[in-house]
């Protein structure tokens, strides 16, 4: 018994063959259409269900007879015709003759039913997979001597609309690939190839098609069905398809030829029309869940639904890095666009992406290091980062305690500050690199512990080190964030005494787009602001604002009895960081006057106001002590009678010894 089936499918491969030869032979010899019909007619009866009346009606009554008198198989004849004529070489040499040969010299004269019933037939019906590799290689076919190429060309693209778009024939292959599976004869050591080259043919048909072809074939309008025909696998949700869809070896083929389609859209730069259709029905899938009765809606919840089993394994199933990379970038930038919230953001990405980041680094580096650190998003992005690569947890009100995975969390934290602290990063990295950079630093820094702190070993003196060389930037917007980190730190280290150093620090959520958000969200203030700190780098930051100044005040501090009395002052064409001793400078213009007389008469003629000299004593006091409350700095700062004393190389000083203080203070508390 096991002898008889191959003999059989032998015998009927052959018979076929013969077939296959009279056929073509007959219409070589032709001198009448209809003659070419009843020839198709005799081979296609073989393999479809065909009804009768529907091609006799369409010919002469000459050859109708012949039609009509034709013998039909049973169906289960006609299955093993049918498996025989796709899986061996039957179809592929009656392919060619049919889309050249016959295409060129025969095909306009087929009425239209005629064309429909045993031309289009073979493959409309046809093994998908095989189809599209015989249909595609005709878009390019070179003229010959006898041949109509345009009418080649023009019936090639009517047959890929017709069985690729119209009749779902993309999502036939996929299924196709997913049986072949379980097919002895097929097995995995050949399927991932031909699934590749599978993938690529059907990829490369916008590319091929004339430029006279129909819209249908346009890239955009093309991938745009491919794609909804394979995104509707996502609903099927009973089927065998999906079931036991991935295994750590092996993968379903229905998945794996997904995954090289959307790899082969992605690269021909059709992302947007990718995603396009897969955000809404992902955004739905995952508001379902959300707004059902469950609770807590947690990934279990998630990952037994059947629908989510396709959302799981198709990222897997793109072995492609860079399209993944690309695909995942543009993914983040619509879902800002689509204004959707945290908790839906952070789903999407967990069905997408947790289960391939499981097993593939690059995909977890991509997240980690590269959209950290390399790449520019929206604040709200970077939130979503954060919270699904590094801290681990969806963001909602019962998770965002602790419970994040720590060792990640810390490992990114510490590599994020030392890039955000070195010089060369402050001085070469784009303005809006470093916006970016800091932000996630600050977003990282606010989800961040005490304890978590001592178990770091450099973010402390990383951030110190940060802090320091943005202080000393001329450039406002830079010194913004450096004030930004600082208040966010100072409240890690001691939540009760913030730091604030900027006007824009005072409220309880730090603006982390440090003004530079879109046209509608920013105020005129704040845009003129940012644009004279980029335009005028000039320009020094201002020191404490008062409103701080007189909530410490309230609980026991008072401010210098100075400011009281403070004299207006109009700032000078100097170095603002040079310090000038007047009694010195008078000295030096009363013993040099024959080196300088020119400076000796300014000197004398400036006004005597201008030029009264201020206690630095308390300066001095204040670089020599040790500060342990963040309100000792506030009003050491506050004391000077000079209005940019805070852009001073001595204030910046005092500053960092606060936050040195309160790190050595801190420490010393979580050790005894």
């Amino acid at each position: 018994m096991e002898k008889k089936g191959p003999k059989t499918r032998s015998e009927v491969e052959e018979k076929l063959l013969e077939k296959v030869g009279e056929a073509i032979a007959t219409v070589k010899k032709a001198k009448h259409v209809d003659q070419v019909i009843c020839a198709l007619h005799s081979l296609a009866v073989l393999l479809f269900p065909l009804d009768v009346s529907l091609v006799s009606g369409a010919i002469d009554e000459e050859y109708r007879e012949q039609i009509i008198s034709s013998e039909a198989p049973s169906a289960a004849e006609r299955r093993e015709w049918w498996q025989a004529f796709y899986g061996g070489a039957a179809f592929s040499t009656f392919a060619r003759f049919l889309l050249i040969d016959l295409a060129s010299n025969w095909l306009a004269c087929f009425p239209l039913s005629a064309r429909k019933h045993v031309y289009d037939v073979f493959f409309v019906h046809g093994l998908a997979t095989e189809v599209v590799q015989t249909l595609v290689p005709c878009l390019q076919k070179s003229g010959g001597d006898d041949l109509d190429v345009k009418a080649i060309h023009s019936n090639t693209e009517r047959l890929l609309i017709l069985c690729l778009l119209e009749n779902n024939g993309v999502l036939q292959v996929a299924r196709e690939f997913g049986g072949s599976c379980q097919s002895e004869d097929y097995i995995n050591e050949n399927l991932k190839p031909a699934v590749s080259r599978v993938a690529q043919i059907v990829a490369s048909i916008p590319d091929k098609a004339q430029l006279r072809a129909p819209t249908s074939l346009s890239s955009h309008l093309f991938f745009k069905q491919v794609t909804v025909q394979l995104l509707s696998l996502a609903e099927e949700r009973n089927t065998n398809l999906l079931d036991g869809a991935f295994l750590k070896s092996d993968m379903n083929g229905t998945l794996l030829f997904v995954g090289e389609t959307f790899s082969r859209i992605c690269r021909r730069g059709s992302v947007d029309v990718l995603l396009s259709e897969i955000i809404p029905r992902i955004l739905g899938h995952v508001r379902s869940l959300l707004s059902s009765n469950i609770e807590p809606v947690v990934s279990d919840v998630f990952e037994s639904n059947p629908e989510s089993q396709f959302w799981l394994n198709v990222i897997q199933a793109m072995s492609d890095s860079y399209a993944v990379e690309r695909m995942s970038e543009q993914l983040l930038h619509q879902l800002a666009s689509e204004r959707v919230s945290d908790v839906e953001a952070y789903w999407i990405l967990w069905l997408l992406f947790h289960r391939v980041s499981q097993y593939q680094i690059s995909v977890r580096s991509m997240f980690s290091d590269k959209f950290l650190l390399w790449k520019v998003f929206p604040v709200c992005c970077l939130r979503w980062i954060l919270q699904f690569a590094i801290l681990e947890r969806p963001p909602d009100s019962n998770s965002l305690a602790k419970g994040h995975n720590t060792r990640n969390f810390l490992d990114t934290l510490q590599h994020l500050v030392a890039v955000w602290s070195k010089k060369e990063f402050v001085q070469s990295a784009p303005m809006e690199q470093q916006t970016y950079v800091s932000a996630a630093v600050g977003l990282s820094l606010e989800k961040m512990s005490k304890e978590e702190l001592d178990e770091t070993k450099d973010v402390m003196h990383s951030i110190l080190k940060g802090v320091s060389c943005r202080l000393e930037s001329p450039n406002h917007l830079v010194r913004k964030m450096a004030s930004s980190v600082a208040l966010v730190f100072s409240k890690v280290i001691d939540p009760n005494n913030p730091l604030y150093l900027d006007d824009s620090c005072t409220e309880d959520t730090i603006d982390w787009e440090f003004g530079l958000s879109t046209p509608e969200k920013v105020t005129s203030g704040t845009s003129s602001c940012i644009q004279q700190g980029i335009d005028n780098p000039e320009a020094s930051t201002t020191s404490v604002l008062e409103k701080d100044l007189t909530r410490k005040a309230n609980d026991g501090i008072s401010s210098n009895g100075k400011s009281k009395n403070r004299k207006s002052y109009e700032p000078k064409l100097v170095d603002p960081d040079e310090i000038i001793d007047p009694v010195t400078l008078n000295y030096e213009s009363g013993s040099d006057d024959n080196e300088n007389d020119d400076a000796s008469e300014s000197s004398d003629v400036s006004s005597e106001s201008s030029l009264q000299p201020y206690d630095l004593s308390d300066d001095d006091t204040d670089l020599k002590r040790k500060f342990s409350q963040l309100v000792d700095v506030v009003a050491a700062l506050r004391k000077s009678d000079d209005a940019d004393g805070v852009s001073k190389p001595s204030s910046w000083r005092m500053l960092l010894m606060l936050l040195k203080s309160l790190s050595e203070h801190h420490l010393m508390s979580f050790s005894t």
